[in-house]
């Protein structure tokens, strides 16, 4: 049975807090694994989230600061110490490789896993896979960033009272389905276009063209929502985005489910009490800004299915 999901690994920016580690975000996607911004402790929040090496197929990295990099020389060494069995393939910014060569040689460790480098220097496609195309685009922050989203590929669903209308049934559908057409019955006539499901990953970033790209049409939103409206200078001073700003931008681009991430430590534990009482404050400037999807402000080793298809 294929299984769409976000696993939340860690919710915080900059500092963990007594509740939030630093981020880290599984996207499991029917059989594949894909990890994004693995920051420092993802390997111990991946072991109480239930998540295994073995569960990992490819890396995101959006940037290199610390707090969405720190973890890759663990999860890295641990990778090659539970000797996954797969390729595993790790995307980052090409401007910072450097980086990504220091932290997978942090120490001393036998590799024993091919791991594949394919940093990303422009916006484009990253891989196409039968099940999905990866894609980047570039984000707005002090330091070279992109956000990732997954397409899934636009499939066909068959209408059996079509189907029936026309007399076709068994052997012939799958005739159908291989030729696109018998006995003059085409696939219009009996299908439509089931349209593909899509996730977007926009990590630390001011509003920019890359944001609304990203966004477009996305069955689920992953984006970070740093500062409450009232910091939104702060939020453009730093490369960040506020939570109102995040949703107008997911309310733009049509998005389903929206997932609020990346809490400034100035602000309470969600739940807590303080002048912002966070968790629910975000959540109200959230939809005071008019976004009425489906809305979550994301908590550590939380899970969240993706929407079900329209």
């Amino acid at each position: 049975m294929s299984v769409r999901e976000l696993v939340v690994l860690g919710t915080a920016s900059q500092v963990p807090t007594r509740h939030r580690n630093h981020n880290g975000y599984l996207l499991r996607w029917d059989g594949e694994g894909i990890l994004f911004d693995p920051g420092e402790g993802t390997q111990r929040q991946m072991l109480r989230a239930g998540v295994a090496a073995h569960d990992l197929n490819r890396i995101c990295v959006t940037h290199f600061h610390g707090d969405h990099s720190l973890g890759l020389a663990g999860v890295i060494q641990r990778i090659n110490l539970d000797q996954v069995p797969h390729e595993v393939t790790v995307h980052y910014p090409l401007s910072g490789e450097r980086f990504f060569d220091r932290l997978r040689y942090a120490t001393a460790y036998r590799e024993t896993v091919a791991l594949t480098q394919a940093p990303v220097s422009a916006d484009g496609v990253l891989d196409a896979r039968p099940s999905y195309l990866l894609e980047a685009r570039k984000l707005s922050h002090p330091v070279e960033s992109y956000g990732y989203r997954l397409i899934e590929p636009d499939g066909r669903r068959m209408l059996p009272d079509r189907l029936a209308a026309h007399g076709l049934a068994g052997p012939d559908v799958g005739r159908l389905q291989r030729e696109g057409s018998v006995n003059g019955v085409t696939l219009d006539d009996v299908s439509e276009i089931r349209r593909g499901q899509r996730f977007a990953f926009v990590m630390d970033t001011r509003l920019c063209d890359g944001v609304h790209a990203l966004a477009e049409g996305a069955d689920m939103l992953v984006i970070e929502s740093t500062f409450l409206d009232e910091d939104e200078r702060l939020a453009v001073d730093h490369g960040h985005l506020t939570a109102g700003q995040a949703a107008r931008a997911a309310l733009e681009a049509g998005v389903r489910h929206l997932v609020l991430t990346h809490f400034s430590q100035r602000y309470a534990e969600p739940g807590g009490t303080s002048r912002t009482e966070s968790g629910g404050e975000f959540e109200r400037q959230a939809r005071a800004a008019g976004f009425e999807g489906e809305l979550t402000v994301a908590h550590d080793l939380l899970r969240v299915p993706l929407p079900k298809r329209r």
